[in-house]
């Protein structure tokens, strides 16, 4: 197992003087915390002691195969558990090891929650099946927008998108989510997007990549008004944990702006400061796999590992 080495150090954010550190209502964020900002990566920060160990390394390319679509099946898994299926619909992508241009997505109809690693597709970038399980088609609108996706980000290795609840009801106001906690933080600035048309099903090739060009290059998150959520990351398990996380956002954003419209109290928003040295904390790739890892393990206890690869 890997430790990340990316130092927080190389990014943008630093505090050249105690104005700098001042926050709009007066709270400094403190030299030590910079310092800590400076020293230390995301999880060597969050770790007290020994750090927790991030992306595995493999040097055989079909065994890292297997791993990451052990990890897709696991996403699905996840995802059923926490009731983002809609019938049909919902699709998470994941870009091959070895063929760059090709990426595993899961076969149509298929509930989440029987989703195994032997039961993904491998797609081309025209959307022919070039490998993997052909018992099921894939999903065509998937193709389209996971396939934009890929091909216009070489660095985005994985994309989730389902339809639901939490997402679906944030998606019809067509905003961003606000920096109200810590957690929302890791959509500041440019991590996320909105999607400001609604045209349908995505069964054309130029909606998927009028998608793709709203996510951004520094996209994790996009919000596909009237449709619902999509998150893009690294690894497969950084997209998951980032859909988690956004539809988690959006449920608690919707409870607090219903509390402000029956008369509750005017939200308080974290200040522009401090919400980007929050995300500069915890953005990292390394730590947003390792994120992801809690739910992982706890769906191999209760499935007995039911999902994993079969020879």
């Amino acid at each position: 197992m890997s430790t990340t080495t990316t130092a927080i150090s190389k990014m943008s954010t630093t505090f050249s003087s105690k104005k700098d550190r001042e926050t709009s209502n007066g709270v400094e964020l403190g030299q030590g915390q910079v310092e800590t900002v400076k020293q230390k990566s995301a999880l060597e920060a969050i770790s007290q002691g020994v750090p927790l160990p991030g992306v595995p390394l493999f040097n055989d390319i079909d065994k890292k195969r297997r791993w990451m679509l052990e990890h897709m099946a696991g996403a699905f898994r996840v995802f059923a558990r926490r009731g983002y299926t809609e019938g049909m619909s919902g699709h998470i992508s994941l870009r091959d090891p070895e063929h760059k241009d090709w990426f595993w997505t899961n076969p149509l109809g298929l509930h989440f929650g029987l989703v195994k690693a032997n039961d993904m597709i491998l797609l081309d970038h025209s959307g022919s099946v070039v490998g993997g399980n052909t018992s099921r088609p894939a999903n065509a609108a998937g193709f389209q927008i996971h396939g934009a996706i890929h091909k216009k980000y070489p660095h985005v290795n994985a994309a989730c998108h389902t339809h639901s609840p939490y997402g679906k009801a944030w998606s019809a106001f067509a905003r961003r989510l606000d920096m109200i906690n810590q957690d929302a933080c890791q959509f500041y600035g440019e991590t996320q997007a909105v999607y400001p048309h609604f045209g349908g099903v995505v069964f054309s090739e130029e909606e998927g990549k009028r998608l793709a060009e709203s996510l951004g290059s520094n996209g994790k998150l996009l919000i596909l008004r009237n449709h619902g959520l999509l998150t893009a990351g690294n690894t497969v398990d950084e997209a998951a944990y980032l859909f988690t996380l956004a539809e988690r956002s959006c449920e608690v954003q919707l409870m607090v702006e219903a509390a402000e419209r029956k008369g509750g109290p005017e939200k308080v928003l974290i200040e522009e400061d401090v919400a980007k040295w929050t995300w500069n904390m915890t953005h990292e790739a390394e730590a947003l796999y390792c994120e992801f890892q809690p739910d992982y393990d706890m769906e191999l206890e209760l499935t007995g590992g039911s999902f994993l690869w079969k020879e």
